[in-house]
Formats: C-alpha cells, sequence, structure tokens
C-alpha cells in the first residue's frame, strides 16, 4: 500500500512538474525583456537629467504614442509571420513566399501610418510635441524602424531563433541608454539628438542578428494571402485597443499639458512604466508559445497541444 501511494505521489509530482515547464526559448526572450525594461527606467532618467523634467516632457509622449501605434499595428504582424513560418517548418517548406507577402503587407500599414502622421503633424506638433517638429518627424521615422523590428522578431520566432529574438530586444534598450549617456556626458542639451536615438537604436540589434546570417530562410511554395491574414483583422482589433488602453493614460495627460505642470506628465509617465512590469513578462511567454502551438497543430498533434495550455 505504501509503494502505490509513492507510486501515486511520484506520479502526481512528475505531472506536476512536466506542468510548470515553460516553452523554449522563454528564459532567452525574458532575460531581453528585462534588459529592455530595465533600460526604459535607465533613459527616463537620463533623458530628464540632461533635459530637465520640462524638456523631457515631449519625449515622454513620443515614448507613448509610438508605443500605441508601433505593437498595435505591428505585433499581429509579428505574430501572423511567427505563426506562418513555424507552420511551413513543420511541414518541410521552405517561408520565403511567406515573408514576401508580410513585407508588402507591412509596408502598406507603414505608408498608412506615416501618411496618417503627416495629416495630422500639425496637431501632434502643437499638442504633444510642444511644437518642436524633430520630434514629430521621429514619430514617422519610429514607424518605419518598427515595422522592420517586428518582422525580424517574427523571423526569429517562428524559426525558433529566441536567443536572437532576446538579443534583438534587448539590444534596442542597452544601445539606446548607451549613446544617451555619450550624449549626456558630451553636454548635449537639444532635444532632437535624443527623439532620434529613441526611435533609430532598434535598428542596432536587427542589422546585426541580419548580417550574422542567422535567419536562413528557404524558398517554398506560393504563399497565399490566406495564409497570412485569416485571423489578422481580429487581431489587429485587439492589439491596437490594447496598446492604446495602456497608453491612453500618459497621451492623455500630455494632451492636458498646457493645464498641468510639465514635471506632472513626466512622473505621470514614470508611474505607468512601473506597471507595465507584468506584461513585459507574459510577451515572452507569447512569443515562444505561439511558433511551438503552431508546429503541433500543423503536425496534428492535438494531445501536446492540449497540454501546451496547462503549462
Amino acid at each position: 500500500m505504501s509503494l502505490q501511494n509513492e507510486s501515486t505521489s511520484s506520479s502526481s509530482l512528475e505531472t506536476k512538474n512536466k506542468r510548470v515547464d515553460l516553452p523554449e526559448g522563454t528564459i532567452a526572450i525574458s532575460i531581453g525583456l528585462i534588459i529592455a525594461g530595465l533600460t526604459i527606467y535607465a533613459f527616463f532618467k537620463i533623458g530628464q537629467q540632461a533635459l530637465g523634467q520640462d524638456g523631457f516632457k515631449p519625449l515622454v509622449s513620443l515614448w507613448f504614442v509610438m508605443f500605441a501605434l508601433a505593437p498595435g499595428f505591428f505585433l499581429p504582424v509579428e505574430q501572423e509571420i511567427s505563426r506562418a513560418i513555424a507552420h511551413r517548418r513543420a511541414l518541410g517548406q521552405g517561408a520565403r513566399p511567406v515573408v514576401r507577402k508580410v513585407l508588402i503587407l507591412c509596408s502598406v500599414i507603414v505608408v498608412g501610418l506615416i501618411a496618417a502622421i503627416a495629416a495630422l503633424a500639425p496637431f501632434v506638433n502643437d499638442n504633444l510635441f510642444e511644437g518642436h517638429g524633430i520630434v514629430t518627424a521621429s514619430l514617422a521615422i519610429a514607424i518605419a524602424v518598427y515595422g522592420v523590428f517586428y518582422i525580424i522578431k517574427g523571423l526569429c520566432s517562428g524559426l525558433g531563433k529566441f536567443n536572437s529574438y532576446g538579443f534583438i530586444v534587448g539590444a534596442d534598450g542597452a544601445v539606446r541608454v548607451v549613446v544617451c549617456l555619450i550624449l549626456l556626458v558630451a553636454g548635449v542639451t537639444q532635444l532632437g539628438p535624443y527623439a532620434l536615438v529613441v526611435v533609430l537604436t532598434p535598428l542596432v540589434g536587427v542589422l546585426i542578428i541580419l548580417f550574422s546570417g542567422q535567419l536562413k530562410i528557404e524558398d517554398g511554395p506560393p504563399a497565399t494571402w490566406s495564409e497570412i491574414t485569416p485571423n489578422l483583422g481580429l487581431l489587429l482589433c485587439g492589439s491596437i485597443f490594447a496598446a492604446a488602453l495602456v497608453n491612453a493614460g500618459p497621451i492623455t495627460v500630455a494632451l492636458l499639458g498646457d493645464t498641468a505642470p510639465a514635471d506632472h506628465v513626466t512622473l505621470f509617465g514614470n508611474a505607468v512604466l512601473i506597471t507595465r512590469v507584468p506584461l513585459f513578462l507574459f510577451q515572452a511567454v507569447q512569443a515562444a508559445l505561439l511558433p511551438r502551438l503552431t508546429r503541433l497543430a500543423a503536425r496534428g498533434d492535438i494531445k501536446e497541444f492540449r497540454s501546451g495550455f496547462n503549462q
């Protein structure tokens, strides 16, 4: 009887341990996201020290508008390219035709968003960025840069290159802080250089990974639009509303900046960043879990697919 109980307990323990196993790549992505999170706080601190809280206010607005638009529109693209590539890998098919389709789709989104920013530039410039045209221009640049950034993240996730994924995310924040520190030590107090650093640093990690040759994509069967867009509309709606909700507070405070001290806007932005810690951790699981579940579904391994949700 005792042996039977021990056997049952052992089996139960093994099942429990199996269920808490993290999806492959979660740790690597988490490290990158932790670095990114810590460097956001460092960047806000450095920027406020260099520009003062009044001078830093336009960058706070840029930050939250940028992260309302970029993840809102491009995170679904990352997820769809990751899913489509993982599906093809499971079937032994090359993914290059899928990537071509995604590049076209992402280009349309980028052009549309930049056109909208250009049309709204007078309002955005005066009400969010306190008349600093360089910040408005930086927002347009950010749309193009983050379009590339999210595509490459999707490629890394779909190809199972999770170390590269984590590197890209971490490098963005680390390079931003290093360059801003250099500007601070050099005595740069103009807003423009800091705004450009904010939007250009994502390219550093992306270019390193691209030129390292890690993302090798084979040719394969022609891709149809339905292969990458079956749920894109719903994903876009959900992602846009979620990003808008998360960033609405700081943007609203910035719009009311004429009646509120600039330091209130900056302090509110700092507080919002603290509340985002759980979101950072969830992104790691999401980016690693999606391609795994896709591969299992493509292979028809329903039992393992279901067990993935119990982890």
